[in-house]
């Protein structure tokens, strides 16, 4: 895999890049919080608990699971209720993909087909799911036949989103984006209110 640069820090960026359902977890903790920090989440769960193996993920005692995930460090800012939600994921790929998360892209057919596939994921709505489809193609180079249409504007050149980082410089650039997209859907808001 190539180097992911996400968390902006070594130890969890290798995770990202060497364990596929590390990087799937990642991008399920990346809600209502900082995105290096969802994106470090997946190392302090391996850190904790041993391993990102989601069958043994899957297995683990929820009560136990859900206090290694909210101690702080705490992998989320909901800690306990993302742990539930790490380990519906995990599930899944445990029981519908052999336990390899990366068989989610490799074996999709089309980027309709991988973008169903992760609608399907607990977590994984549509706009996540349009985010995690440009960055698989983005970083890890899995373009599919399809994939600019399903993600939408995030496969656009630019910084939009998570799928865009690659360095401090393009994280600062998505955050820039990100809130002025923000301002400008808050001054929408006000005109037609």
């Amino acid at each position: 895999m190539p180097k992911i640069q996400i968390a902006q820090d070594a130890a969890a960026d290798e995770l990202l890049s060497t364990d596929s359902f590390a990087l799937l977890t990642g991008m399920l903790l990346d809600q209502q919080f900082p995105m290096e920090r969802a994106f470090a989440g997946p190392a302090k769960i391996r850190d904790r608990f041993g391993t990102m193996d989601p069958v043994e993920i899957a297995d683990a005692d929820p009560e136990a699971f859900a206090d290694l995930c909210s101690t702080p460090p705490a992998i989320h800012r909901y800690g306990r209720s993302m742990a539930g939600r790490v380990q519906a994921l995990a599930k899944v790929v445990a029981e519908e993909y052999g336990g390899d998360a990366s068989r989610i892209w490799t074996e999709a057919s089309s980027g309709a087909d991988l973008m169903a596939r992760l609608r399907a994921l607990p977590g994984f709505g549509e706009q996540k799911a349009k985010i995690f489809v440009a960055l698989v193609a983005k970083q890890l180079d899995v373009k599919l036949s399809g994939w600019t249409t399903v993600a939408g504007d995030y496969s656009k050149k630019g910084y939009r989103s998570v799928a865009d980082v690659t360095d401090p410089d393009s994280l600062q650039k998505v955050r820039d984006f990100k809130k002025a997209a923000k301002a400008a859907k808050a001054g929408k808001d006000a005109d037609s209110a």
